[in-house]
């Protein structure tokens, strides 16, 4: 494992995880140690996760029963019945791997099971490396949906735009994002490089509720974007009844719009600019639509070239926004590295009822999903990888949208980094319980 070479060196937006942002200073007094901020350079001996670092356990206890179902998962195949470690205890444990900032590896997991205060509050034994590390191969993520399921009945809506009431579905922000693992674990069991380069990439195809500021199912391919990998299919796999999936360009697909539609839920889908579409009705534009910058609001025909069974099967509204175009410049230099962009944003859509500016809104709202891959990454510290097994990656992502919602039903907020942060330093020991519960409260009167 890099651990933190890897995992906290690049300062972000947020802030990194731990070598930026948890080792404030108080009264010129250093929070954490100046040997275990060295021990995470790189050529330095590592320091031990010790009891006093791991607190704010007595929270977990509410997870144990949610996660009891899990406990005989994977026994099956231990016949002598002498298994040590088990699914809802290495769950609990990835979970502290994502709250505690000082538990940054796998190693540190290791280290932390073998804690008296850990083993008494998980109710597990000390986990060897190579049981974690088997982890992938034995457990079944799949089972944490159900978990996930139940979690996401309890949230209730946290914000919602008063200018979106209107909107009947559930808007629902669907996008991609990659995680590398380490190329030179892949190419020692792939002799081909160009594969390997391929084979250590991982996509997480996201779906996120605007309203609970959560994601609700991430699904994990490997590899090249094709086939069943593709985002379209699935998306398609996935498809529930009563939600408006907001989607970028790389989602338009005819088929996939009318799988929706056919699905009783609706969509809002940006084009690509050069999509081809013939005006079949005119819809006259109000000053809000104008001062929204949109300059067309029509019903379409698209896909003319194609044949019956790949076109639209419904009326396909286009809202189209004059935006500020840009040039394709790479991703050095402070560059776009999209597609370049003539400065018209074609958006597609079933929703014929909402005003046009109302659509154009919805389509901004998609950005609040790259907000959360940053949070995801660079604050719960996903962009290390506790396995590079899909079913490994998988549990660890199920795990960060577990504890994203235990953010959402302990603050009633959406996890931002403040919160965040104040979480790691009360599970850290640096902040007494009253002062946490002083901070949400806080919150609280804030949104009150």
């Amino acid at each position: 494992m890099r651990g933190l070479e890897d995992r906290h060196k690049t300062p972000i937006l947020f802030g990194t995880r731990f070598a930026h942002r948890c080792i404030p200073h108080v009264s010129g007094i250093a929070l954490f140690s100046e040997a275990r901020i060295i021990s995470g350079m790189a050529g330095k001996k590592r320091a031990k996760v010790r009891e006093e670092d791991v607190t704010g356990l007595k929270y977990f206890d509410k997870l144990a029963p949610l996660l009891a179902r899990l406990h005989e998962v994977g026994c099956q195949r231990d016949k002598a019945g002498n298994r040590r470690l088990h699914f809802d205890q290495y769950c609990m444990l990835v979970l502290l791997f994502l709250f505690n900032p000082v538990v940054r590896s796998l190693r540190a997991i290791e280290q932390a099971s073998e804690l008296r205060k850990v083993q008494r509050k998980l109710g597990c034994q000390r986990a060897s490396l190579g049981s974690l590390s088997e982890s992938s191969d034995v457990f079944q993520p799949e089972r944490l949906k159900e978990i996930i399921a139940e979690l996401g009945d309890q949230l209730r809506p946290i914000a919602r735009d008063p200018r979106l009431k209107d909107v009947q579905h559930t808007l629902t922000l669907v996008d991609g994002t990659l995680l590398k693992a380490l190329p030179v674990l892949v190419q020692a069991a792939l002799p081909d490089p160009r594969a390997a380069k391929h084979k250590a990439k991982f996509r997480l195809h996201t779906q996120f509720d605007l309203e609970r500021g959560v994601p609700i199912r991430i699904d994990v391919t490997e590899g090249i974007s094709r086939g069943e990998a593709d985002e379209r299919a699935v998306l398609a796999k996935a498809l529930e009844t009563g939600r408006c999936y907001v989607k970028d360009r790389g989602y338009a697909k005819f088929q996939l719009f009318n799988e929706i539609v056919a699905a009783h839920s609706s969509y809002v889908c940006r084009l690509r600019d050069n999509s081809r579409y013939e005006i079949e009705e005119d819809r006259p534009l109000v000053a809000e639509d104008v001062k929204a910058g949109i300059i067309l609001d029509a019903i379409v025909c698209l896909g003319e070239y194609k044949g019956a069974k790949d076109r639209p099967d419904h009326p396909l509204r286009l809202v189209v926004v004059r935006t500020t175009p840009h040039e394709k410049r790479g991703k050095t230099g402070g560059g776009s590295a999209g597609p370049a962009s003539h400065g018209l944003l074609l958006i597609a859509t079933n929703l014929l009822d909402l005003p046009a500016w109302i659509i154009a809104l919805i389509y901004r709202y998609r950005w609040t999903i790259e907000i959360f891959f940053r949070f995801f990454k660079h604050v719960l510290g996903c962009r290390h990888l506790l396995s590079h097994a899909p079913a490994g990656i998988e549990i660890q992502t199920y795990c960060a949208i577990i504890a994203c919602m235990l953010i959402s039903l302990w603050t009633g907020r959406k996890p931002t980094l403040r919160t965040y942060e104040m979480i790691c330093y009360y599970f850290t020991g640096l902040a007494e319980e009253d002062e946490l519960l002083a901070h949400l409260a806080k919150l609280q009167a804030h949104d009150a």
